[in-house]
């Protein structure tokens, strides 16, 4: 018998500021209209899908889709557990900003940024890829032991998914991204004995519309 756990990972549905390609890093933002209905509609798209527990971040945009995705099912999840090891990176000073107001208040900064320099950390407190990776994998180990040879549900945030494809892929984090992230998105990873395996990624026919503003 399989002792793999079979992750679906979802984006959190659109808000305002994914739409206006603001940052918002670990500040709240709500859902919008747009986002509430990508997570019903991938509710409806997960029925019938048998998951032994629901993580997310305890960000309000990442945890109302995971409430969504619990309220829908006919099969009840366990409570939904949360996450703040699986928040967004921090983006210290830049959290707030556009992006284009990221390039011109600190074009330094934003170069980088763009060049992902793995630790290069954020001005004004903000993570290095290589901090955010690090958290985000110490709590995702933790998550696979605890459900070895389970299908868990994970929300969380693009960046949190950025970092876990790549470890399936073992692409580094410099690398330019050739994958999409988008909201709402299903997402599915493989995890056994350190090794990790894509499955599917970016399952976008459930929705009308959804969006990938992250940079590169």
């Amino acid at each position: 018998m399989s002792r793999a756990t079979r992750l679906c990972l979802i984006r959190h549905g659109e808000t305002a500021w994914n739409a206006e390609r603001r940052i918002q890093g670990q500040l709240d933002v709500p859902l919008s209209t747009t986002g509430l209905a990508q997570a019903r509609a991938a509710a409806r798209r997960l029925t019938g899908e048998p998951f032994a527990a629901l993580y997310a971040s305890d960000l309000v945009r990442a945890l109302r889709t995971a409430q969504v995705l619990a309220e829908q099912r006919d099969a009840p999840i366990a409570p939904i557990r949360r996450e703040t090891a699986l928040r967004e990176r921090h983006y210290g000073a830049l959290q707030g900003l556009t992006y284009a107001e990221f390039e011109q208040q600190h074009p330094q900064a934003y170069a980088r940024f763009l060049a992902r320099e793995e630790n290069f950390a954020l001005p004004g407190g903000g993570e290095s890829l290589r901090q955010f990776a690090e958290r985000v994998n110490r709590r995702m180990d933790a998550i696979v032991a605890a459900h070895a040879g389970e299908p868990v549900l994970i929300v969380a945030h693009g960046g949190v998914l950025d970092i876990l494809r790549r470890r399936a892929c073992g692409r580094p984090l410099s690398a330019p991204r050739d994958f999409e992230i988008p909201n709402a998105g299903l997402n599915w990873l493989e995890a056994e004995n350190g090794v990790w395996r894509l499955i599917s990624w970016a399952e976008r026919d459930h929705l009308a519309e959804a969006r990938d503003e992250l940079p590169g």
